[in-house]
């Protein structure tokens, strides 16, 4: 399943889970950011093209960081005029994971991730805690025998 979104003047292919670097949206590390430009939804062959929107589709995300990209030389010159300017620019970033894909024919949500079974010291010692202990079972077999 993808979607193709428009943010910042571009667009963007995306699927769940996937880490896209796009030009700079308000928020801090952590936030959930909703991106509902979607032009087109694919989910497993069924695709929905906008005109020129999915109407109802939209892509959800965790905002990872606030970035800013490499340094980039802008340099103009006009020959025999004796004009040259040199600039640099760095552009404002934002890396965002895609966290889920929801609209028309669409799954509502990448799916959890399930958690990790409990360590191996944890299972014994709650095993331990609900078992009866062995030697008072064998004490009152032992009485029970002599008598």
């Amino acid at each position: 399943m993808f979607a193709v979104i428009k943010t910042g003047g571009k667009q963007y292919r995306v699927a769940p889970d996937d880490v896209i670097r796009i030009e700079r949206i308000a928020g801090e590390a952590g936030d959930e950011v909703a991106f509902d430009d979607v032009l087109m939804l694919d989910a497993d062959g069924n695709t929905i093209v906008g005109a020129p929107l999915v109407d109802g589709a939209t892509v959800t995300g965790t905002l990872v960081e606030q970035a800013r990209g490499k340094k980039i030389i802008v340099f103009k010159k006009k020959r025999r005029k004796n004009y040259r300017r040199r600039n640099g620019h760095r552009q404002e970033l934002s890396v965002v994971q895609i966290t889920g894909i929801t609209g028309p024919g669409a799954a509502k949500k990448a799916a959890p991730k399930k958690k990790a079974a409990p360590k191996k010291e944890e299972a014994e010692d709650k095993a331990a805690d609900t078992a009866p202990e062995t030697d008072t079972a064998t004490d009152t077999a032992a009485e029970n025998t002599e008598s």
